[in-house]
């Protein structure tokens, strides 16, 4: 699927083989352009309902139905533009159509801002009136979450203007996403044969998995030279992103940007803070695994840029992308027969775009609208990892699939907080297999040293992440400039706390911050630890037979946000109100890493 120059092909230059199919959503962009119209004629129609929700159940019923065809139609529209653009973000056709789905998203959530007020306001006898009819139960829910935040909603005016700015309030994050994607150039190195390769993002991770340490050092060191050029503005970028979530958290009346974040999921800040507190408490089994990697390695000392390469030879590699498929298919099994059907029909039908190309939006991600099936984007090298990030983007594709076709469209989208739980619940059932149905001592080693890898990027690191943001808020809310410098040293000592005196923690780590697209979505991360500590413990429930475990993980999957998260997990099976999952992941960390320790 690569070019044997080792130049970054064209996006033209792909088999359609691997290229995801968006004519599923517009065949032409003529149709994009005949439903662009069609959102402005319902922003009209919509407009029609201010200040009569309250007129009755049939005018709120209609409005609803209304509700749904405009915000699903602009969620589609938007869609298939960004994921045009992101085929090649340098194709100023799709650049141009992006925009323009932004400035009409704008437009469409200014246009029925004054829903939410409007429904805050109702008194308690119309309110509770219109929950009892058969016809508008449905809305419970929903009613219910706008009434929680009832102290956070402003008049309608006021929700006018916040969804007007909000693509002014996206900038930050869009010059980011242009500069990180489009922009920014890396230097070229020698390979592992001293030929020369254009060092990408795409091919950065498989790199630092080289044997051979000059190839790490030289991958390490290229690619954050290229940050270190552009330090001060990448730090305007995250510190603008920073400010705009201190606007809106004061507007709305939150005591912090974080307040105002985890509230979207009903989540306090003690969940966030003990997942901290907790990983702090643990963290030298970090610096065991990390001494288990020196000696293994046979190192003196282990550097940044020796984190990743295996400490296990790799016995499996440049794994063909249907193998990849094959593998992942045959690893979730355990959820039964119709997860695997499904499965198969979006293996078979354009669901997934595979290769890397030039100008691709780097790494890879599960999106799609609630009018069309969910999409995939790879940005696959064959290696061991990407068979994992199949199995894991999988897993958010066939959440969003199943609640899709369960739920009407308010419920569709699922918090994020319970976002990671079914990626990471394939993840761990598809290492499992893996392990289970190989004879190969050395490759159940290298597995068990892919699981700890697994959960020190997504447990370790993360909180990592999740610690950096909270400081760096912190600090701007008290006044202090994001400046570079500021940003680079705060980064390093996260570091030395992660990753201990063991490791030589080199100087160009303290740039890591300015490529991690994360903290344009401020306080996601830290719902990648907490997710893997539920997908834990929901799979280790699905392989071990417990009754009922697979139907209540599949309604799980099903019920998008039609209830709080901490209850949709509880019914699946886990209680993330305890800091015990954490704690019992931990203990899983431990024991691979005892019988990772009686292979080397």
């Amino acid at each position: 699927m690569e070019n044997n120059n080792n130049v970054l092909p064209k996006r033209e230059e792909i088999d359609s083989t691997y290229k995801w199919r968006l004519e599923d959503i517009y065949n032409d962009n003529e149709l994009w352009e005949e439903d662009y119209a069609k959102i402005k004629k319902l922003m009209a129609q919509i407009s029609g309902y201010k200040g009569k929700l309250s007129d009755g159940a049939d005018v709120l019923l209609d409005f609803f139905r209304d509700f749904e065809e405009l915000v699903s139609l602009n969620e589609k529209l938007f869609v298939y533009a960004r994921m045009r653009r992101d085929e090649d973000n340098a194709n100023p056709v799709y650049q141009a159509m992006t925009d323009r789905a932004m400035m009409l998203s704008t437009q469409v959530y200014a246009a029925v801002s004054f829903m939410v007020p409007e429904i805050t306001k109702m008194d308690e006898h119309t309110h509770n009136g219109y929950l009892e009819m058969d016809k508008l139960k449905i809305f419970t829910q929903y009613f219910k979450e706008i009434r929680r935040r009832a102290n956070h909603i402003l008049s309608e005016r006021e929700e006018e203007i916040l969804a007007l700015s909000s693509e002014i309030g996206n900038t930050s994050s869009d010059i980011f996403t242009m500069f990180n994607n489009a922009d920014i150039k890396f230097p070229t190195i020698k390979d592992e044969d001293g030929e020369n390769i254009e060092l990408t993002k795409g091919r950065y991770k498989k790199l630092l998995e080289s044997v051979d340490r000059r190839v790490r050092k030289d991958a390490f060191h290229g690619l954050y030279s290229s940050y270190y050029s552009m330090k001060n503005s990448v730090a305007s970028m995250l510190s603008a992103n920073v400010k705009r979530n201190r606007f809106y958290s004061s507007l709305r009346k939150y005591n912090s940007s974080l307040e105002a974040s985890l509230d979207e999921d009903n989540i306090t800040i003690s969940v966030y803070d003990n997942l901290i507190n907790t990983i702090s408490n643990k963290l030298d089994l970090m610096y065991r695994y990390l001494e288990l990697r020196k000696r293994a390695l046979k190192l003196d000392s282990l550097h940044m840029y020796d984190v990743y390469v295996p400490i296990v030879d790799k016995p499996v590699d440049n794994i063909p992308y249907e193998k990849a498929a094959s593998m992942v298919k045959e690893g979730l099994n355990p959820l039964g027969n119709t997860y695997a059907k499904d499965l198969e029909k979006a293996f078979s039908n354009g669901w997934i775009d595979v290769c890397e190309n030039r100008g691709k939006t780097s790494g890879a991600y599960s999106w799609g609208s609630y009018l069309t099936h969910p999409y995939v984007l790879l940005n696959y090298q064959e290696t061991v990892d990407d068979v994992f990030t199949l199995a894991h983007e999988m897993g958010h594709a066939m959440h969003s699939y199943y609640t899709n076709a369960a739920q009407p469209f308010i419920y569709s989208e699922y918090k994020i907080f319970v976002a990671e739980v079914a990626s990471t619940v394939n993840e761990s059932l598809l290492v499992r297999h893996m392990i289970d149905n190989s004879e190969d001592i050395k490759f159940k080693a290298y597995l068990l040293n892919h699981y700890l890898e697994s959960f020190r990027g997504t447990v370790f690191r993360q909180t990592m992440f999740a610690e950096f943001e909270k400081i760096i808020h912190g600090k701007e809310s008290d006044g202090e400039a994001l400046t570079s410098e500021l940003l680079c040293s705060v980064y390093k000592d996260l570091n030395r706390k992660y990753f201990g005196q063991g490791v030589v923690i080199d100087d160009d780590i303290e740039i890591e911050w300015a490529r991690i697209p994360h903290f344009y979505n401020s306080f996601y991360v830290y719902k990648y630890a907490t997710g893997f500590s539920a997908a834990a413990s929901l799979s280790e429930q699905i392989l071990n037979g417990s009754s009922g475990a697979v139907d209540r993980y599949l309604n799980f999957l099903s019920s998008g946000s039609s209830s709080c998260p901490l209850e949709l997990l509880k019914k699946a099976g886990v209680d993330l109100t305890d800091p015990k999952p954490i704690l019992d992941a931990l203990n899983v960390f431990e024991e691979t890493l005892d019988e990772l320790e009686n292979y080397i």
